[in-house]
């Protein structure tokens, strides 16, 4: 079953794809809607606590918009910065995400430990980008920000690539869409191919839970299963949304 958080006005709130650093309310308001998403989070047991960094986040998000070659992005201010602060509170010391493009969603996750606006130390934050020529500039984009390494991308199929991870998935990011018509429903096949290294307490996150749920039906039904999840919440922050879900 469905657990949801909406904004009042997620239906309506929408940004220009082309122009990523575009201010979209008064920050004010991006404040007090991504705080309502963190505190049902932390209510449901997701996660421990709904505070983050503002100043750090803040920080993170102007080096972004200095340095990263974004041809356009359905991230929302919002999302960038939900997806920025469950790190930041989470702290997951490996993380992967699957299907980057340019690296502006990986480096969402990535710069709670990297970068400017960096909060806590990781050992290993990897983005997997099917596309060569697009995980080659995703990687120049993290470069910018992270000169450690700790922060990577690789030009891989992200299926292949959770298979054979060696390591402990603290947190995992869909963002990626499988060929053939796959589309979003490769979501499944990148948690199931995971699944024995997300320990008791990874986090999953899941782009484009609002708008393409039917899509994601499968993915969705897995997740929302409690035989499967300790707990999921689809967060309708924006129109595109993103389902939090907590092994």
């Amino acid at each position: 079953m469905e657990q949801r958080f909406e904004a009042p006005d997620w239906q309506t709130y929408r940004m220009d794809m082309r122009s990523p650093h575009r201010q979209l309310e008064p920050l004010e308001r991006e404040r007090e809607v991504v705080a309502e998403a963190l505190r049902e989070l932390a209510g449901r047991g997701i996660l421990h606590a709904a505070t983050y960094d503002e100043g750090a986040f803040l920080r993170f998000r102007e080096a972004v918009a200095a340095s990263f070659e974004i041809p356009w992005t359905a991230i929302t201010p919002r999302m960038q910065r939900l997806i920025w602060a469950i790190n930041a509170i989470r702290r997951p010391k490996r993380m992967l995400a699957a299907g980057v493009f340019c690296g502006n969603t990986f480096i969402c996750n990535a710069g709670a430990a990297v970068g400017p606006g960096a909060v806590y130390s990781a050992e290993d934050l990897v983005g997997v980008e099917i596309v060569p020529e697009e995980a080659a500039r995703a990687e120049r984009n993290v470069r910018m920000l992270d000169p450690t390494g700790t922060a990577r991308i690789v030009a891989a199929d992200a299926v292949a690539f959770a298979a054979e991870y060696g390591h402990p998935i603290d947190l995992l990011y869909l963002d990626a869409d499988g060929a053939g018509g796959r589309g979003k429903g490769v979501y499944l096949d990148i948690v199931e191919a995971a699944w024995d290294r997300l320990p008791k307490g990874a986090i999953v996150l899941a782009h484009n839970s609002v708008n393409l749920a039917d899509t994601l039906r499968y993915y969705l039904e897995f997740v929302r299963d409690p035989r499967n999840m300790a707990a999921s919440l689809n967060c309708a922050v924006d129109g595109e949304g993103l389902e939090v879900s907590l092994k």
